[in-house]
């Protein structure tokens, strides 16, 4: 008798479903035999300039010692990091990714008895993370297509042991300002770990937006993630990292995969990190195009969610899978996120001047023909 493999597993993972990536380029080339070269792909709010020559060198002399194990603590990052931010080294946890701090956390510190909070609508990886060690998701309806934070705070009970909250939020770009941030703070428990996932705090500027890392100072029971992948250009090779609280450091350092970062992507993330002008012209760039898609979208009447990250959602009917089809067939990827529960919307990441401008284009034509197939 044939064994049924998958009821071996435990119930948290037999009700999960893969994350879903953005479609690479490679497979569309293939699957419709184009030229990969004239293909745009804006789907994984990826940094369109191209990483940093300063990443790009250090990478290359790293490739000299890839027959070696990487250094398990990655010292010259961390110090690196601890010098940019006022930090001391053991606040810090680096990971393959901040997915992959994201998911340390989750094991650390909740268990099948446990309950974890987060927003509707919000990054695919809280609830994977939840289900995978068995304990239960909280998805609490969100308030204007971001976090509703009093709501969050109410639904704090005995069993909550995390509260996860994107600023700015992935997939609708929506943000917090640092008042409203301190509001939900003041509200939760002290025992209550609070995950500030901050992957796109680069792209906020004002004091008026929270510094997660600035406030551990006054709220030991927060864990802020970032990421090099985004507005530092390194998402190829993996990189992200939280910063909290000694006590909370050890405990996750602990759990965290020993050589979890390579060599290539340390010595990546540590240059890039001394390469300001490439940061800088990041942001500009991504100013300028997000300007341009929803200029764009305001000139065909289309809604869009106002962002605050590299990427724009856009309504574009209950066509959407339609329309993002035609947009495949014609070489521009961008992300369906019925999957978030916005099966109207496509989500849109930013990239060069005439990428953009392609994509406007071919949209338009897309939804005149009425977002058909084939």
């Amino acid at each position: 008798m044939a064994v049924d493999y998958q009821s071996l597993a435990v119930k948290g993972v037999q009700a999960l479903s893969p994350y879903q990536p953005g479609k690479p380029i490679e497979e569309l080339a293939r699957e419709l035999g184009m030229n990969p070269a004239e293909i745009i792909k804006l789907a994984s709010n990826e940094n369109p300039l191209g990483p940093s020559e300063k990443a790009l060198s250090a990478a290359r002399k790293a490739l000299d010692s890839m027959c070696l194990y990487p250094d398990g603590n990655g010292f010259d990052l961390k110090q690196a990091l601890a010098r940019r931010f006022g930090i001391a080294m053991n606040q810090i946890t680096l990971g393959n990714g901040s997915n992959d701090v994201l998911e340390i956390i989750a094991r650390c510190f909740a268990d099948a008895d446990s309950e974890i909070i987060y927003s509707q609508h919000a990054f695919a990886v809280y609830p994977l993370a939840t289900l995978a060690i068995g304990a239960k998701g909280v998805e609490v309806p969100a308030k204007d297509w971001g976090h509703d934070l009093d709501a969050m705070a109410e639904a704090v009970t005995d069993r909550t042991k995390l509260i996860f909250v994107a600023n700015p939020n992935n997939p609708t770009g929506t943000v917090h300002k640092a008042d409203a941030i301190e509001a939900f703070l003041d509200k939760v428990p002290e025992h209550v770990l609070v995950v500030l996932d901050e992957a796109y705090c680069e792209y906020l500027t004002g004091d008026d937006y929270p510094d997660g890392i600035a406030l551990l100072a006054r709220y030991p029971n927060l864990i802020t993630c970032r990421t090099f992948s985004k507005a530092w250009g390194l998402a190829g090779l993996r990189v992200g990292y939280a910063v909290s609280s000694p006590a909370i450091a050890d405990i996750l350092n602990r759990v965290r995969q020993p050589f979890n970062v390579d060599s290539v992507a340390l010595a990546a993330a540590t240059a890039v990190l001394d390469d300001p002008d490439y940061l800088k012209r990041s942001l500009e760039v991504n100013a300028a195009g997000l300007k341009q898609l929803c200029d764009g979208f305001d000139r065909m009447g289309l809604d869009y969610i106002p962002s605050a990250g590299n990427f724009v959602a856009v309504e574009v009917g209950p066509q959407a899978l339609g329309v993002y089809q035609s947009l495949l067939e014609h070489g521009v990827i961008v992300r369906p996120i019925a999957g978030y529960g916005m099966p109207d919307h496509l989500r849109v990441s930013v990239g060069l001047a005439k990428e953009n401008e392609h994509f406007l284009d071919v949209l338009a034509e897309a939804l005149s023909a009425g977002g058909e197939e084939g």
